[in-house]
């Protein structure tokens, strides 16, 4: 499909699109080469609107002599569209499922790689909570995006989106009520910063960076959609060997594992779920008939 979405496009746009990419690593280092390009051709025609530029080369142009234009692209270049405990479902497999087996570990390590607004990682830490796991854990959250961090960090959302995170968090097994972990006040609901006290938040570019920690789950969600299928597999990569042995991954529910050059490291674990378990084998051995 993507493939056929990027016929349609002009080919100066491709070249305009390929020199702009290239300006944007070169000049501030995020490296964006690797996304799908009809998602990114879709993100800089909204920038070019809002910023009221006529091409992609006044675009580039414009955030090559201006910061301040650039961080407003980083605003439609990365995507912070999420909702705490989404698909209730695999945070219940997670409760069930994968608890037991962190629960053998006497300390732990969770990537949340692409935390976005911080969504997903309340959401596990208010899981690790209520499981009794909190305390022997670091949670690590990354993101691309410096200000999704700040946001990540400040664990402040609106007071409208409350009614669907605790109809979520009650599908996924939730032992309490939400409301036991923030508190509501001028139509934004401010989240305990307790919660924070064993949260790492700091930036990481899955296209460009590498391994930083060994850890026992990470949890990867709606990122690896956006990326073309090189760099799907690299960030795979950077996963398995993040994890230790033994170790779980969680992707979204329209990513898969199968069909990456990963999977021979891996095994289903929760396979409606998209929760998968790290091997015995290095990423390199391949399984007995694969």
């Amino acid at each position: 499909m993507d493939a056929a979405l990027i016929e349609t496009f002009e080919p100066h746009e491709e070249i305009e699109l390929d020199l702009l990419l290239e300006a944007i690593w070169r000049q501030y280092h995020y490296d964006f080469r690797g996304y799908s390009r009809s998602s990114l051709h879709r993100r800089m025609a909204r920038a070019q609107a809002r910023l009221g530029l006529p091409s992609l080369s006044h675009l580039q142009h414009r955030i090559l002599r201006s910061p301040a234009d650039f961080a407003d692209l980083m605003g439609f270049l990365t995507i912070q569209v999420s909702e705490m405990f989404r698909d209730p479902s695999y945070f219940l497999a997670l409760r069930q499922q994968v608890i037991p087996h962190l629960r053998t570990y006497p300390s732990l390590k969770v990537w949340i790689a692409g935390c976005a607004n911080g969504e997903e990682f309340y959401s596990l830490a208010i899981l690790f909570r209520e499981e009794g796991l909190e305390d022997r854990t670091i949670f690590y959250c990354t993101d691309i995006s410096p200000a999704a961090l700040s946001k990540a960090e400040a664990g402040i959302y609106d007071l409208d989106r409350i009614a669907q995170f605790s109809e979520n968090h009650r599908l996924s097994g939730g032992r309490t009520s939400l409301s036991d972990y923030y508190t509501a006040g001028y139509g934004a609901a401010v989240f305990d910063k307790s919660l924070r006290r064993r949260a790492v938040f700091a930036e990481h570019n899955l296209a460009s960076d590498e391994v930083f920690s060994e850890v026992q789950l990470v949890s990867s969600r709606n990122v690896l959609i956006y990326f073309d299928r090189d760099l799907q597999d690299r960030a795979l990569g950077l996963f398995g060997k993040s994890l230790v042995r033994g170790g779980f991954l969680g992707l979204g529910a329209k990513e898969t594992l199968r069909f990456s050059a990963c999977w021979p490291g891996f095994t289903d674990f929760a396979e409606n779920e998209k929760i998968y378990r790290r091997n015995t084998l290095t990423m390199e051995e391949p399984r007995d008939g694969a």
